[in-house]
């Protein structure tokens, strides 16, 4: 059980690990062995690997690249808890390239890494790839928050992301499922995805953006058009209510990313109050939901 109130740090330091992933071949604190090879049928994949798909054509150029060449950079792999294996801390595109490549050896820097680390070093080399889809790179950060204790401000100092950008990654989480699908295959790129973030009816409106092909900006004008039934308008809502403010718009999205859920705050006035409304999509949403409110401070009396 991880005591998230005694981590105060990403590991032993983001530095070491990033030696690491960067090509590092010299002994980093925790080094068991360097530049050893091991057998493929010897590792197994990392189950928390925050990257879900690895698409087959370019697995299959890498594949071409390393029966030319070898592989260039070793993997990164620390013992497991099975006998006679290692688990894949980084490099299981290469892992499985290797394979199609029919090779049957793999160099490697065996780590002795803690489960934080090994989550962190994934994260990295990750994040480091260009094409790192934006929902896995938003589960990744949410991982961490989640499991580790750590926050957005200390998530975007250790991985030289800014602030906004670690927000405005974590708000994809609380799309419904069938729109985060999209943007998994490349049908919605992230910026269209945060368009539709706060729109009731975020599906019917991705459906629409997909099939017309539409721009960012002319998704954003769709979510402003009052013939969309349920979207909110800038003038106010069917029910003649004013819109909603800058700050209160602003304040939605910061719980939104903050929670990974779609969040509507409904203000009334300075003495009517109002309503805030959390929207989950799983039960497992709801648990963790649930775990947070509990573990919030009780305000003074």
């Amino acid at each position: 059980m991880i005591d998230k109130r005694a981590r105060t740090g990403l590991g032993r330091g983001l530095s070491a690990l990033m030696a690491d992933v960067g090509h590092s071949h010299d002994p980093a604190p925790g080094a068991v062995a360097v530049d050893r090879t091991l057998a493929i049928e010897s590792l197994i994949p990392n189950p928390d690997q925050p990257r879900k798909q690895f698409e087959a054509g370019p697995l299959m150029e890498l594949a071409a690249s390393i029966r030319e060449k070898g592989i260039v950079q070793p993997l990164i792999v620390r013992p497991s808890s099975v006998a006679g294996k290692y688990e894949i801390v980084a490099g299981e595109r290469r892992w499985r390239a290797a394979q199609a490549a029919g090779l049957h050896q793999v160099p490697v820097l065996i780590r002795d890494y803690s489960d934080e680390e090994v989550l962190e070093v994934a994260i990295i080399e990750n994040i480091q790839r260009a094409d790192l889809n934006s929902l896995d790179e938003a589960s990744a950060y949410r991982q961490l928050m989640d499991r580790f204790g750590h926050t957005q401000e200390k998530l975007a100092t250790s991985l030289s992301r800014s602030r906004s950008h670690i927000a405005n990654t974590l708000r994809l989480l609380a799309l419904p499922e069938a729109v985060q699908d999209l943007v998994r295959d490349g049908s919605l790129t992230a910026g269209h995805a945060r368009a539709l973030i706060t729109a009731p009816n975020a599906a019917h409106l991705a459906s629409i953006v997909v099939k017309r092909g539409l721009s960012v900006r002319e998704t954003e004008k769709l979510m402003k058009r009052p013939s969309q039934p349920g979207t909110p308008q800038d003038r106010g809502d069917r029910g003649g209510r004013a819109a909603k403010d800058a700050d209160t718009k602003a304040l939605e999205q910061d719980l939104s990313a903050s929670l990974g859920m779609g969040v509507a705050i409904n203000h009334k006035g300075a003495t009517q109050g109002g309503t805030l409304t959390i929207s989950y999509h799983t039960l497992d949403d709801l648990d963790r939901l649930c775990a947070a409110l509990s573990n919030l401070p009780r305000p003074a009396m």
